[in-house]
């Protein structure tokens, strides 16, 4: 029996890939819990839809993040904490600071796009990773400052 899963299947595929199953386990488990449709000539149609206006979405978002590395260029912010005689900062400096301080520059990227390859526990200079779609990679520097 062929299905077409609507949701990724470890073991068996991926979404909208079309499948061929035993009718058990696909009347059973797969279309009962929403992780397939019958592979009828219609849902392939519609299906092959569904990529096809997927695919045109990805690259409207690749293109948005291309647009914005390009914007943010070699960028460096400055991120005042409060620090020890020492140097050593009380805490630590965030991803959610530093996407607040990219706000504040006038660039929107969300928190949980904002690699630290080190946390910050000292005054200084630091490298940080932007990922901004699954294929566009930014790096910025970030100055952490005394207040």
């Amino acid at each position: 029996m062929e299905v077409i899963l609507k949701t990724d299947v470890a073991g068996l595929g991926y979404k909208n890939e079309v499948v061929k199953v035993r009718p058990g386990y696909a009347n059973n488990y797969l279309i009962p819990t929403g992780a397939a449709i019958l592979a009828t000539d219609s849902n392939k149609r519609m299906s092959a839809e569904n990529i096809r206006q997927a695919a045109h979405k990805a690259a409207k978002l690749k293109l948005d993040a291309e647009t914005l590395a390009q914007r943010i260029g070699e960028l460096t912010l400055e991120i005042g904490t409060k620090a020890g005689e020492t140097g050593r900062i009380f805490g630590a400096v965030t991803a959610t600071q530093v996407a607040d301080a990219l706000k504040a520059k006038g660039f929107e990227v969300d928190r949980r796009k904002v690699v630290m390859k080190e946390v910050p526990k000292q005054l200084g200079s630091y490298t940080v990773g932007l990922d901004l779609h699954k294929e566009v990679k930014h790096e910025i520097k970030i100055n952490v400052v005394a207040e």
